[in-house]
C-alpha cells in the first residue's frame, strides 16, 4: 500500500525533481545531448536518486524508454550471479529503436560483494560502447576505486524543508487533504529530508483522517513527540528514576515503538538539553553503547532501563 503514492507522484521530468536543482541542471545538459556517461548517485534515502535516473531515461529515450532501461535493485541478489546473469544479458545485447547505447541502473549497488563488483568493472568496460551504468549508493566509499573512477559521481542531499513542504501541499491539494501548519511540521521532523518517507508518513495518515495534525502523525509513525522525550530524559537527570522508567514505558505502548526507535529520538533530543556540552557528550555515549547493545540483540527494557539509570547517575553529578 505505501507505494502507491510514491508511484503516483513521482515526477515525470527532471524538471519536477525535488531540491536537488543543482544536479538536475547537470542532467538536464546530459539528456539535452543525448549522450550519458556512466554515473554514480550517492546519497541517502529518499532523496530523489531512483527518480533522478527514471526522468533522465525518459528524456534520453522518449517512448522506447522501457525499452532501453532496465532498473535492478543489488540488494535483492548480492552475489556475483547477477552480475554474470542479468546485467551481463542486458548489457551486450543492441539498443533499440535509434538510440545509441542503453540504461543499466542499479539500485544500492554498495550492497554487492567485492567479486560481484569485480565482475561489474569487467562489464562495464567490455560493454561501454552500447551500455552506460548509473549505480545509486547510500555511501560511495563501498564501491570499489576502479569502478569509481569509470563514474561520474553526483551526491545528493537531504531534501530541504521548503522543497517537502511544497511538495506535501501539492500532494494534499490533489488528494483533497487538510494539513494544518503543525502537522506540516511534523513531517518535515519525522521525515528529516526524506521526501519518500514524508508521503508515505502523509498516506498513513490520510488513511486515518482526512485532516492530518501532529497528533495523528506521531501515532500513525510510530515516533514520539519531541517534548515527550525530552521530558523522559529530564525525569532520569532530575535522579527520578521510577518516573522516568514509567515515562519510558508509556511511550513504548503509546506509540508502539522498538527500543532502536527510542534511542534513536534520546539521541536527537539530548542536544535541545540545557545541559553543559561535557555532559551531552557523556549522555551520547551511553545512548551509543546503548544502541550497539540493542543491535546485538540485548533484551530492549532492560538496556533502556540502564540508560535510563546512567542518566540519573549523570544527573546527580551535574546538581
Amino acid at each position: 500500500m505505501n507505494d502507491i503514492w510514491i508511484e503516483k507522484y513521482r515526477p515525470k521530468t527532471l524538471d519536477d525533481v525535488a531540491g536537488q536543482s543543482e544536479i538536475i541542471e547537470r542532467l538536464k545538459a546530459y539528456a539535452k545531448i543525448k549522450n550519458v556517461p556512466h554515473l554514480m548517485f550517492a546519497g541517502p534515502a529518499g532523496t530523489g536518486k531512483t527518480t533522478s535516473a527514471l526522468a533522465l531515461a525518459k528524456e534520453v529515450y522518449g517512448d522506447t524508454w522501457k525499452q532501453n532501461f532496465n532498473e535492478l535493485n543489488a540488494s535483492d541478489e548480492r552475489g556475483i550471479g547477477i552480475i554474470r546473469g542479468k546485467i551481463k544479458n542486458f548489457a551486450r545485447t543492441a539498443p533499440m529503436g535509434k538510440a545509441s547505447f542503453k540504461i543499466i541502473f542499479l539500485d544500492e549497488a554498495d550492497s554487492l560483494t567485492s567479486d560481484a563488483q569485480a565482475a561489474l568493472r569487467r562489464t562495464i568496460e567490455k560493454y561501454t560502447h552500447i551500455c552506460r551504468f548509473i549505480l545509486s549508493v547510500n555511501y560511495s566509499s563501498k564501491i570499489i576505486e576502479p569502478i569509481q573512477s569509470r563514474c561520474t559521481v553526483f551526491r545528493f542531499r537531504p531534501i530541504k524543508a521548503d522543497d517537502i513542504k511544497r511538495y506535501m501541499r501539492k500532494i494534499a491539494s490533489n488528494e483533497k487533504l487538510e494539513i494544518t501548519p503543525d502537522g506540516l511540521e511534523t513531517l518535515i521532523f519525522i521525515s528529516r529530508g526524506d521526501l519518500r518517507k514524508a508521503i508515505n508518513i502523509l498516506q498513513v495518515g490520510a488513511s486515518v483522517n482526512k485532516k492530518i495534525t501532529a497528533e495523528l502523525l506521531y501515532e500513525t509513525a510510530a515516533t514520539a513527540k519531541p517534548e515527550d522525550v525530552k521530558k523522559l530524559i529530564n525525569s532520569a537527570l532530575s535522579g527520578n528514576f521510577m518516573a522516568a522508567r514509567n515515562q519510558l514505558y508509556d511511550l513504548l505502548i503509546k506509540y508502539g515503538l522498538s527500543g532502536e526507535d527510542i534511542i534513536k529520538q534520546i539521541h536527537q533530543t539530548i542536544f535541545d538539553l540545557a545541559i553543559p556540552d561535557k555532559s551531552k557528550v557523556r549522555l551520547i555515549e551511553k545512548a551509543g553503547e546503548t544502541e550497539f547493545r540493542l543491535t546485538e540483540g540485548s533484551n530492549e527494557h532492560i538496556q533502556l532501563e540502564a540508560l535510563l539509570a546512567q542518566f540519573a547517575l549523570e544527573g546527580g553529578e551535574l546538581k
